[in-house]
């Protein structure tokens, strides 16, 4: 006997399949970028492990000791447990990296959106702009916040400032640095000046910005500014989590009224641990080759984009899936991409580089490409 939900739950997904829009979870087993998807062998070029650092001996040995000392959960959350040592440490680290006065760590990425919006747009009076193509993240830390909520035209500054010009009151804009299904890169430097010259938040998500922008916020024009800057664990740099950076009276504000932190189990000590490790190789020489081996990788597939990912455009739902079947015969591992995540019409592939990739796997994405 079928409930009236479950009535409900059924006509849904007949709804998702009529529309083309059906997923289903695959097995993936073996460190990447070679692997067995559900027993087939595949390059992956569908991961944003981008330096491949999930799989380097180093932070691996990070893990495994963080976990030794403190074991492999956290308890509960750190206001209420304490945190670890190596919470602290990396926080520490993070900062130095991002060049703030302060870090925190949160769960995930998304965890760390949710936090920013909701803890600093508190009412209808903050204007938050938010640009069209943002992260699903972004969007519903804007749903949840309670400012006023102004969509800007995709990477356009001129609209950005009009949009504060006709406001008036205190205002936040966020944006990604770099987007995610198309790979293309902020006009960071732009809006930083908009929002110098309105007294305007700028939240910056960099959760892709493995090659950049990477803002000096000592120079211009990012002095007299306030800057957010949110970040991932889980693609730069291999783990898991996610974290807020920026002054000290921001991250002490999020500690006391942060929602997703104050009510979230804190990140385990084997992902704290292992970001930590990887951190340290990224600003390292070892860091540097593994970014140069990564821009190489772009410059084959196509020179002068400003990201690892890579988007091949191809319109229908039917049409990406057909693409994508079609290079997982050849054992390449593309996903297609397709409505919600991006609008109708633009169903895509999207193509993910890492400095793990080798030069003939890369030169065979090339050309099976083309043959497409």
């Amino acid at each position: 006997m079928i409930t009236a939900w479950g009535q409900r739950v059924k006509e849904r997904l007949e709804a998702i399949r009529r529309a083309d829009q059906w997923r289903s979870i695959r097995t993936l087993d073996g460190p990447l970028p070679e692997a067995l998807l559900d027993g087939q062998p595949v390059v992956s070029f569908a991961s944003n492990d981008y330096l491949g650092l999930a799989s380097h001996p180093g932070v691996a040995a990070a893990s495994r000791d963080a976990v030794a000392r403190w074991g492999t959960g956290s308890g509960a959350s750190r206001l209420v447990v304490g945190g670890r040592p190596i919470h602290t440490e990396l926080e520490a680290d993070l900062a130095a990296w991002k060049g703030t006065e302060a870090a925190l760590l949160l769960p995930t990425g998304f965890a760390a959106n949710l936090a920013v919006l909701t803890t600093l747009a508190t009412s209808p009076e903050v204007l938050v702009v938010s640009d069209e193509l943002n992260h699903a993240s972004i969007i519903d830390g804007c749903r949840l916040g309670k400012g006023r909520l102004a969509i800007s035209r995709h990477n356009d500054a001129d609209h950005v400032e009009a949009l504060l010009a006709a406001h008036g009151g205190p205002a936040m804009v966020v944006t990604d640095t770099v987007f995610s299904m198309d790979g293309d890169v902020a006009p960071v430097e732009a809006l930083a000046s908009v929002c110098r010259r309105h007294e305007a938040l700028l939240v910056l998500d960099e959760a892709h910005a493995v090659l950049g922008p990477h803002p000096d916020l000592a120079g211009e024009p990012w002095q007299g500014l306030e800057v957010v800057r949110v970040g991932t664990l889980s693609k730069t740099l291999g783990s898991l989590g996610g974290f807020v950076a920026g002054r000290r009276d921001v991250i002490d504000l999020l500690v006391n009224a942060a929602r997703p932190f104050i009510f979230s189990t804190a990140s385990s000590p084997g992902d704290a641990g292992a970001a930590r490790a990887a951190l340290q190789i990224l600003r390292s020489a070892e860091g540097e080759v593994l970014l140069q081996t990564l821009r190489s990788h772009v410059e084959t597939v196509r020179p002068g984009h400003g990201s690892p990912i890579i988007p091949i455009v191809l319109g229908t739902e039917s049409a990406a899936l057909a693409a994508s079947a079609r290079l997982l015969e050849q054992g390449l591992l593309v996903p297609a991409i397709r409505p919600p995540t991006v609008g109708a019409g633009t169903s895509r592939l999207r193509v993910a580089l890492s400095a793990a990739h080798s030069h003939d796997q890369v030169e065979r994405l090339v050309k099976a490409l083309a043959d497409l």
